[in-house]
């Protein structure tokens, strides 16, 4: 897909704060420090759209990224490492939830998964929840520079063994640049259904 335009229109806590709902929208999930800013950075062509941070947890609200004036690109705060407290984190919760459940045009999740630590619980129930909401899930395998050769391969496969999913796992590192053209295609794939 080619960018002509990408801008950041809002950070939001609840559905009267989303901006309108008259547009698609592909969201990204994952851990906290997974790669998310990095990923979302390196699909726009953009250094600092999506903000990246050392610190895990540095996206505490849902941001809304307008693309080619026609669909959006929501980036969902992480979880797992994140030094909040538990009634931040509850909220956090209560947030995403409430933005899956409003009703919007979500047509899928991109689920990002660190390759060297694999589908954990909280990944477990995100697909699980999304295959409810009958929300078509995209697993990308984030910092896939950091493994080389046979112990990559071993991890896709381990990884891919771990859930029920019709589609394989996309590797991506933002350094190399792996992935991206294969991510696009499943968005552009998403935004046509």
């Amino acid at each position: 897909m080619k960018i002509k335009q990408a801008e950041f229109i809002c950070s939001a806590t609840k559905p009267r704060t989303f901006p309108p709902s008259n547009l698609p929208e592909i969201v990204f999930a994952g851990r906290s420090n997974v790669g998310k800013s990095s990923l979302i950075n390196t699909l726009l062509n953009r250094k600092g759209l999506a903000k990246t941070s050392s610190v895990p947890g540095k996206t505490r609200t849902i941001n809304f990224y307008l693309i080619n004036t026609s669909f959006y690109m929501v980036d969902v705060p992480g979880y797992g490492f994140a030094k909040v407290s538990k009634g931040e984190r509850g909220s956090w919760k209560d947030m995403v939830e409430n933005y899956f459940l409003s009703g919007r045009d979500i047509r899928g999740i991109v689920q990002l998964v660190d390759i060297r630590r694999g589908i954990e619980d909280e990944e477990e129930m995100i697909i699980e929840w999304m295959d409810q909401l009958d929300i078509p899930v995209t697993i990308v395998l984030t910092k896939a520079d950091k493994l080389s050769g046979n112990k990559k391969r071993n991890r896709i496969r381990l990884i891919r063994s771990s859930f029920d999913n019709k589609e394989n796992p996309v590797c991506f590192s933002s350094m190399t640049r792996e992935g991206k053209t294969e991510i696009w295609k499943i968005i552009e794939n998403r935004l046509q259904t």
